[in-house]
């Protein structure tokens, strides 16, 4: 169990496995698609171990160990896949409410993805830092998929993701209810072995075990080996407080979902601000944008329709010459005799007098 937990996210890529579908990498191609970073953890992990007769820890165990101990270590290591998520909370119900007794390797598969998940029942400065560094991996995964003409991945957009929001959900549909499954599957293995410690307990005192308490045989037990159904083990079995774990982990995962809440209503407001901001920028862009080029083209048609009409109105020298003499003939005809000359000094007589 420790070694799987060791190695669950060796040489990681800190992408998805989403991503490595839609970028059809080498990894996605080798695993076909399933469980593609879980599969290359495990795989990277004991190619490790054989290339290297100095990091091998399982040199020394027999066949029949070795194939036993790396069947239960790819099992429980790709149960960490998100998307067996749902699918494996759903058997273990399904197995809790059988009367045998619960799979091994599906017992330790659950203890290990609640590990991997478990940040927000830690304290806040801690489940704190995690969030915010795995959010950033997500964005800069975001960052690649916009790069790459990619639709965004759930919550790997910087822009738009709400932290507090995404924590709250993440605490409400996958954190709780996998610790509360997990803390129904604990009671079950656990307690009839506590029962079955204290019947053998009966009339024997801890203080006999060489003069140690029940808190120093449980420490005991786990520096040395001792027989199945010794004294120390049933006394560290009777150390063991179901009811205390879950009220630890409900406690500091609710606290923690409560500060969230708290950002998050701080979170909505700056949102709403800044869609209102957002919307009003384009609104003048907009307009700005219909303005511009309807006042361009109004002055430039009205330009066009200015030297077009000069053009229109330029005749010849000839023309000019003789269209002055006609006028001039109607004006006499008329009774007018004034000169042009007359005429220029009177409109601008006029025009002075509208001014004024």
């Amino acid at each position: 169990m420790i070694f799987a937990a060791a190695v669950h996210d060796y040489e990681h890529t800190g992408t998805t496995n989403n991503f490595h579908i839609q970028t059809r990498s080498d990894s996605a191609i080798l695993y076909n698609d399933r469980s593609i970073l879980e599969s290359h953890h495990v795989s990277a992990a004991y190619r490790l171990l054989q290339d290297d007769d100095e990091m091998n820890i399982f040199y020394n165990l027999s066949k029949d160990d070795w194939r036993e101990l790396r069947a239960l270590v790819v099992e429980v290591v790709l149960a960490t896949d998100m998307s067996c998520h749902f699918q494996q909370v759903k058997h273990m119900k399904t197995f809790l409410q059988q009367p045998e007794g619960i799979d091994k390797p599906k017992a330790l598969s659950l203890l290990l993805h609640t590990a991997d998940i478990s940040h927000p029942a830690k304290t806040w400065d801690l489940h704190h830092r995690w969030t915010l560094s795995l959010l950033e991996e997500f964005f800069r995964q975001g960052d690649k998929e916009a790069e790459l003409g990619l639709p965004f991945s759930p919550l790997c957009d910087r822009k738009s993701t709400m932290v507090a929001q995404s924590q709250i959900g993440f605490i409400d549909f996958i954190v709780v209810p996998t610790f509360t499954v997990l803390t129904d599957m604990t009671e079950k293995v656990v307690s009839p072995l506590i029962d079955e410690a204290s019947n053998s307990l009966t009339g024997f005192r801890c203080s006999s075990l060489n003069s140690m308490s029940c808190e120093d045989a449980k420490w005991g037990s786990q520096r040395s080996s001792v027989s199945e159904g010794s004294p120390a083990e049933n006394c560290s079995l009777l150390a063991v407080d179901l009811k205390n774990f879950k009220a630890l982990w409900s406690e500091q995962v609710l606290q923690n979902r409560d500060r969230w809440k708290t950002q998050a209503t701080k979170e909505t407001e700056e949102k709403a601000i800044r869609e209102v901001e957002e919307e009003r920028a384009m609104q003048k862009a907009t307009l700005m944008g219909q303005t511009e080029p309807i006042e361009t083209e109004t002055t430039e048609g009205k330009r066009d329709k200015r030297e077009t009409q000069d053009k229109l109105n330029s005749p010849d020298e000839g023309e000019t010459g003789e269209r002055i003499k006609k006028h001039e003939g109607e004006r006499t005809q008329h009774g007018d005799t004034k000169s042009p000359k007359d005429n220029e000094t009177e409109n601008k007589d006029q025009q002075l007098k509208l001014g004024k």
